[in-house]
């Protein structure tokens, strides 16, 4: 099964245009098959007609990832070096799975590479970015030691409902997450149990016409769903985050 959410560029698309985008070896045959059988799920609800998807929808599609070619993903290779590989991630796959019979974006790099292969950070499934591989363990604990003093930056690329007042700015605020609800609370104040969090971004792009603009965010704490729930925070949420 895979889970997708349905970003702004497919608005108003028909459901099988968007499923052969984001699975383009995905046989239109099979595509249907599934409709017929209600084997596709928007917002929940199973569907047996070839719809129309809006921006922030849930598609769940019940086709085995041999079937949506999944694992004939061929992999975006940015660089390669004896120890280091940067993949280009591709939306709709996790970058690493505890289902060994799932496929991920590691188990893809570990039939590419035959032999060390390990991710240094993560990316949601259905964000698409650059992810670092590390081929050996020198190298590898020698990056993950860069990620947690700071040396290497992640740089996050969001379109967001409205336009900032200021160009650039760093905000801090405190999370807290409830694990229970699947959800995280943001507040100005420090709170029991709350955890501080500082992201900064800057403006790439603004679209007047739209109300809507691109940042580039930079976190300097890493919580769960930090850059989300900031940015739905202070008025700007990420077009598509439901």
């Amino acid at each position: 099964m895979q889970i997708l959410n349905v970003e702004e560029k497919y608005n108003n698309k028909k459901l099988s245009t968007y499923l052969l985008s984001i699975f383009p070896l995905l046989k239109r045959s099979t595509l249907f098959k599934a409709l017929r059988k209600k084997d596709i799920r928007v917002n929940s609800v199973r569907v047996s007609d070839d719809v129309v998807v809006h921006t922030g929808d849930e598609v769940k599609v019940f086709i085995t990832d041999e079937l949506l070619c999944v694992s004939n993903f061929t992999l975006d290779i940015i660089f390669e070096d004896r120890n280091i590989l940067v993949i280009n991630k591709p939306v709709g796959i996790e970058v690493t799975s505890n289902d060994a019979s799932e496929i991920s974006l590691h188990s893809l790099c570990r039939k590419y590479i035959n032999g060390f292969i390990e991710p240094c950070h993560r990316l949601d499934r259905n964000t698409t970015g650059l992810v670092l591989f590390a081929k050996n363990q020198e190298a590898l604990d020698i990056l993950l030691d860069k990620f947690k003093n700071k040396e290497i930056e992640k740089h996050y690329i969001a379109t967001v409902y409205g336009i900032p007042k200021k160009k650039h700015e760093r905000l801090e605020a405190y999370l807290f997450k409830d694990s229970k609800k699947s959800l995280v609370y943001i507040s100005d104040e420090p709170k029991k149990r709350y955890q501080k969090i500082i992201t900064s971004y800057k403006i790439v792009s603004e679209n007047k016409e739209n109300n809507t603009c691109i940042l580039d965010i930079n976190l300097e704490t890493g919580r769960t769903h930090q850059i989300r729930a900031h940015l739905a925070h202070i008025g700007h949420p990420i077009i598509g985050d439901r």
